[in-house]
């Protein structure tokens, strides 16, 4: 791949923890995600994330070697309780990180208000995938960066990116949300949380796995029955958009097989649409996880200005994959 005229596209890499931090920008993460131990944002998960002191530690760490932090506060602030969400931008602005990502109209407000030295980036839970959604959020809060939901093909972003006065950041590697994101309710009908509000899709406290009569494993989300397996075969964490369903005396994956999404194939083409930022998902991954794959990424965006063929980097990343399967997942629309 060679793309000598185009602008390098920036990598964007996950860290749910601070060793997972360095462990990005010590394998050449140009910028790096994290977010608050608290519901302000969408990896609300137990034992991951960041306090005001580890972000600044962090931030510290990564200006050393190159790399900017961005403090993803991208859950929906609720009524009665938004100072929560207000301090999150504050102690991200006080800890020297170079951008926050936010959802929230109010979030948005007291960023461009109170911290009118912080980049703003919008995040993709505010679902915003056409040229006028942009590009309020763009007049009205200064929102330098829209980072697009999983659901737009490569001809739509260069669309976007013909009208739009914005950087735009995409979804290359990790978990795929099949979802508009920012407007799914299927982890909130079965355990009452959702990504949106607390933080959490499929919370671990309402995941349990129970061996049948018949000895396959089941895989529960919320008392509910999501997948099931045959005896010794791995069992894939149970979100209900990745879950079987039966219909009209048929079973299968109605939604999306249990696969992680993979756009190396189409990274020139990416740049070509005119797109800023490539983006890996996997807060709740660990140091090794991000370690390997923000490396072969590295090679990857780096080959495409040196004509190198980075293949062999990301042929690796299959073991990273669930399921050890790989999809383009919407960036082809193949069934239209």
């Amino acid at each position: 791949m060679s793309s000598s005229n185009q602008k390098r596209m920036e990598l964007v890499c996950p860290a749910g923890t601070p060793a997972a931090l360095r462990a990005a920008a010590d394998a050449g993460a140009d910028a790096i995600y994290c977010g608050f131990a608290n519901e302000t944002n969408a990896r609300n998960f137990p034992g991951l994330n960041f306090s005001s002191e580890e972000l600044a530690k962090g931030v510290s760490y990564a200006h050393a070697r190159g790399a900017k932090v961005l403090v993803a506060i991208n859950t929906f602030a609720q009524a009665g309780q938004t100072c929560v969400w207000e301090k999150a931008v504050d102690d991200a602005a006080a800890a020297g990180a170079d951008a926050v990502i936010a959802a929230d109209l109010a979030v948005l407000d007291h960023a461009a208000s109170r911290q009118p030295d912080l980049r703003l980036h919008l995040s993709v839970q505010a679902a915003a995938n056409t040229p006028e959604a942009i590009r309020f959020y763009a007049e009205t809060f200064g929102v330098k960066r829209v980072v697009l939901p999983r659901v737009v093909s490569v001809p739509e972003i260069a669309a976007l990116n013909r009208e739009i006065g914005v950087e735009t950041e995409v979804f290359v590697f990790g978990g795929l949300c099949v979802m508009t994101e920012g407007r799914c309710s299927l982890s909130s009908f079965a355990t009452g949380k959702s990504p949106n509000l607390t933080g959490v899709c499929s919370p671990p406290d309402h995941v349990d796995y129970k061996e049948d009569q018949s000895g396959r494993l089941q895989a529960r989300l919320g008392g509910f029955t999501i997948d099931s397996f045959e005896s010794g075969h791995a069992a894939g964490y149970p979100t209900l958009c990745k879950g079987q369903f039966s219909a009209l005396g048929k079973s299968g994956y109605l939604f999306e097989d249990p696969v992680s999404l993979n756009a190396f194939e189409l990274l020139e083409d990416l740049s070509k649409a005119g797109v800023t930022a490539l983006k890996i998902e996997g807060r709740q991954r660990g140091k090794a996880y991000i370690a390997g794959v923000v490396r072969a990424f590295r090679q990857a965006v780096d080959g495409l200005e040196s004509g190198i063929d980075a293949r062999s980097a990301i042929a690796a990343l299959k073991s990273f994959s669930e399921g050890g399967q790989q999809t383009a997942g919407s960036y082809k629309k193949t069934w239209r």
